[in-house]
């Protein structure tokens, strides 16, 4: 088997036990509290990192990426930006116009109860933006493994996040673990599916990655932008270390820059 695909797919399952884990966390358990206090800054420290690797990796590649395929209208990026807004309304409306109770990272108590339609309808919702997620992974890895790997860290730091809010949206709605269980993996699976399925199409089709890439980086911007950021401003208060833990997702993300660029080779 072709060790790119095999990276893939492990990026792909890893983030996935990282949603069923993130939705699990919600039932009563040693690290239920702990995880609960340490939610907020894993919600900054991933917005920081999301933000810095669209602005710094994904968007710059992809303008460079249409200039090449395209050199009969490089100057010309109207499309490419229209694909990356595409990405970002589309994700506004699978989360929140069909889904309007979804608010990533945000706890639904179980007194705060919601109909079953609504937390299911919040599953829905999620599932476009979890499989751009592997399109993400993907089409970023067929351009350079190191940029895949940066983008896989992006993702994965929104997963557990993800698990916990569809989690609590599902007790919301008067289920149990058995249903977590279920629409964890199903949001879960939907991030493998979108790596493979680029995977397959893009080797097919090489030109490919210059339309998926910048509608994909629309879907991470919004996860960053108009998800993560607002939730931590909400959970932060007064807290100045959850705004700070923002700016430490982004050293994080040129800490690890550095690794993979400069230790690895490039």
């Amino acid at each position: 088997m072709d060790t790119v695909l095999v990276q893939l797919i492990a990026f792909g399952i890893i983030a996935a036990l990282a949603n069923v884990l993130g939705g699990l966390v919600i039932f009563p358990s040693a690290i239920h509290e702990g995880y609960k206090r340490s939610l907020k800054y894993l919600l900054a420290l991933g917005a920081g990192f999301m933000l810095a690797v669209t602005f710094f990796e994904i968007v710059p590649k992809t303008i460079l990426l249409w200039q090449k395929t395209h050199p009969e209208t490089a100057d010309n990026l109207y499309l490419p930006m229209l694909l990356l807004l595409a990405g970002y309304l589309l994700t506004q409306f699978f989360e929140h116009t069909i889904a309007p109770h979804f608010h990533l990272g945000e706890e639904v108590h179980s007194h705060e109860l919601i109909t079953t339609r609504s937390a299911y309808s919040g599953v829905g919702g999620l599932l476009i933006h979890t499989f751009f997620d592997g399109v993400s992974i993907a089409a970023a890895s067929q351009i350079d493994s190191r940029i895949g790997l940066l983008v896989f860290v992006a993702v994965f730091l929104h997963k557990f996040p993800e698990g916990f809010t569809i989690g609590s949206m599902i007790v919301a709605a008067g289920k149990g673990r058995r249903e977590v269980l279920i629409a964890t993996s199903l949001i879960g699976a939907a991030t493998l599916i979108g790596v493979i399925v680029f995977y397959v199409i893009g080797t097919q089709f090489n030109s490919l990655v210059a339309y998926a890439l910048p509608l994909a980086s629309g879907v991470t911007l919004y996860v960053a932008a108009s998800d993560l950021i607002p939730e931590v401003n909400h959970h932060g208060g007064k807290r100045p270390l959850v705004s700070l833990s923002v700016f430490a997702g982004v050293a994080l993300f040129f800490g690890i820059h550095f690794l993979v660029h400069e230790l690895v080779g490039g």
